[in-house]
């Protein structure tokens, strides 16, 4: 008996899932939602840590989720997986002609206003914003607008313009603090966001990425701090602000 290939494999066992098991079976797009959220973040942590058998294994949880809103579909008689393959694999050959078709292209630049022309026309947008969901994170979307506009010309001309744009956003929140008018205070605090990550940007920057390290750095020393006066028999609220403070520097140093 010929061995089942690994994807015709995972589709059996999805399709049996959706049938016999009582969590799988009542499952909806809408109750997935969480679910596809939670393991493309999870990919993108083992991604970070360097690990590629955690790599290995989030990329299989994120794949199951793709199976499974595809044998979704399946059962309302819409597509399935292979459909979903057949799509992909079309769209990457329309979109990449330098490759499979006799278009020349100089560099990576230049490959990728081509694929932003020919997704435009392929989906007939109205917007050149058109195709930045509204539902990511408000980091990432703001970068990703600013990326949009700046393919028709919409952009600063070099990274000292978007530098005072910042210091201008700057003044103009603390302008707002002092006024006390609190929907301003909100704006203005958007705009020096939206500025900084147009900043990140031309300094070649993922300012989502950049964030999380900061995350990351700041639980490191907290807990460093935690740990240090746990040793000590106390607790963060049993020691002076300066006391914290020295331990901050400390961490710093220790554990980076």
């Amino acid at each position: 008996m010929e061995k089942q290939h690994p994807f015709d494999r995972l589709v059996h066992i999805m399709h049996r899932l959706r049938r016999e098991c009582p969590w799988d079976k009542k499952q909806t797009r809408e109750s997935l939602k969480p679910y596809l959220i939670e393991e493309a973040y999870e990919v993108l942590d083992a991604i970070e840590s360097n690990d590629p058998e955690k790599l290995k294994e989030e990329l299989g949880d994120l794949l199951l989720q793709v199976v499974f809103h595809a044998e979704i579909a399946k059962e309302k008689g819409e597509f399935d997986i292979y459909d979903v393959i057949d799509f992909l694999c079309n769209k990457l050959i329309y979109r990449h002609p330098h490759v499979f078709g006799d278009v020349k292209v100089k560099d990576a630049e230049e490959v990728l206003r081509n694929w932003e022309k020919l997704k435009s026309k392929e989906k007939n947008h109205s917007s050149v914003l058109e195709g930045v969901p509204d539902n990511l994170p408000a980091l990432i979307q703001a970068f990703r607008l600013q990326e949009k506009a700046s393919k028709v010309g919409f952009d600063w001309d070099n990274v000292k313009d978007v530098h005072r744009k910042v210091e201008e956003e700057w003044k103009e929140l603390q302008e707002a603090i002092e006024s006390g008018d609190r929907q301003a205070i909100e704006e203005e605090f958007g705009d020096v966001l939206f500025a900084l990550a147009n900043l990140a940007r031309f300094l070649e920057i993922d300012p989502e990425s950049a964030l999380r390290g900061c995350n990351r750095r700041f639980k490191r020393r907290f807990q460093y701090i935690e740990e240090s006066l746990k040793r000590q028999g106390k607790t963060p609220e049993e020691v002076d602000l300066n006391y914290l403070d020295r331990l901050w520097e400390e961490a710093k140093e220790k554990v980076g």
